[in-house]
């Protein structure tokens, strides 16, 4: 997924009135304003009451849904005959703004706070996890190299402080 898919997507969206929030490592690299690996996919956060609308759009562009054996009714996956994929988040908004994901009594939301980041992808500004949150969402789970670079380079970008289970990565770097 170039930046250039991902800017061609998010503008025809945006034209047809459908605003996504960019995440996963197109959102670290749109925070940092530059490229820093390649991407095999586009992660997006997308309202429920526009996805139906993004579904149409993507199908007519070729892409259809991949990967059923993990897919979720609020997370699933779509790819196009040369394999780029995006990987869809769907939140329902509640009234104070924060991005609830999947069943509300699992408590997992994007809060209103993390939807409130604006990055650059290509020299276009696009809507994307904030800083603060996106170092947040890269926790609680079995952590790689590829998150100690994402989330050091936003820390250092944002001056926020490295969490503390990064300090293995940073102990051998």
């Amino acid at each position: 997924m170039t930046s250039a898919d991902v800017i061609d997507i998010y503008s025809a969206l945006a034209g047809q009135g459908i605003d996504i929030w960019i995440d996963g490592g197109w959102g670290v690299d749109a925070l940092l304003k530059r490229q820093s690996r390649p991407h095999k996919d586009l992660d997006i956060v997308i309202e429920d009451r526009h996805l139906a609308r993004l579904e149409r759009f993507l199908v007519a562009q070729g892409y259809d849904r991949t990967k059923r054996e993990i897919e979720r009714p609020f997370n699933f996956v779509l790819a196009d005959r040369v394999g780029r994929e995006i990987d869809v988040h769907v939140i329902s908004l509640d009234e104070n703004g924060n991005g609830i994901f999947g069943p509300p009594e699992n408590g997992v939301a994007y809060p209103a706070d993390s939807l409130t980041g604006t990055g650059t992808i290509s020299g276009r500004t696009v809507r994307c996890i904030s800083p603060q949150w996106m170092v947040k969402f890269h926790s609680g789970y079995e952590l790689t190299e590829k998150d100690y670079r994402d989330v050091s380079a936003i820390c250092e970008t944002y001056g926020i402080a490295l969490p503390g289970e990064y300090s293995r990565f940073k102990d051998h770097s």
